[in-house]
């Protein structure tokens, strides 16, 4: 993470809103069974609705609970018809680790070069410890089956964050 000198607000990813057409990406992919594949958002979106989460770093004190939270309320999730991808910056050998270490149900994706992350507008600045700086910014949002958001969440707590989530999508 650096901090923030000299960047102009206007070369930092726009965030996206309610009723955009999500962006679409295709990435590399541990999948809960362990095997690597890669996902193409579009071709989920076309049989049900989608939760894409981006989070900082596998393994961390924060993205671990945020992860197990997703764990722990899949089938409600699910329930509702949604499936859930979580897209980190980190390496499939540690999306490996953290897949086993936690008992990870869903799909984690790998965006090395964040470029999936600045499409989503989930790295930017961001404020922690009263110093500004930019970073992978935890986002969630809720893709319809006609691609469109329908749910767009930046700066979210990792610790009740499905509880919230469920409440929003009704």
């Amino acid at each position: 993470m650096e901090t923030v000198t000299d960047t102009e607000p206007s070369e930092l990813p726009a965030r996206l809103e309610i009723g955009q057409t999500a962006p679409d990406f295709t990435l590399p992919t541990v999948l809960p069974d362990g095997t690597e594949t890669t996902i193409t958002l579009s071709s989920l979106t076309a049989k049900q609705p989608v939760i894409v989460y981006f989070y900082p770093a596998a393994m961390t004190p924060g993205c671990t609970t945020e992860a197990c939270d997703f764990r722990d309320n899949l089938a409600r999730l699910q329930a509702l018809g949604y499936a859930v991808l979580g897209i980190s910056k980190d390496p499939l050998k540690k999306l490996h680790r953290f897949m086993e270490r936690d008992h990870l149900s869903f799909p984690l994706l790998s965006d090395p070069d964040l470029s999936v992350h600045k499409l989503y507008g989930a790295y930017g600045e961001k404020k922690l410890y009263g110093k500004v700086h930019i970073g992978v910014i935890r986002s969630t949002f809720a893709i319809g089956t006609d691609g469109l958001i329908t749910l767009a969440r930046y700066n979210v707590r990792a610790k009740g964050h499905v509880d919230s989530l469920m409440k929003a999508l009704g």
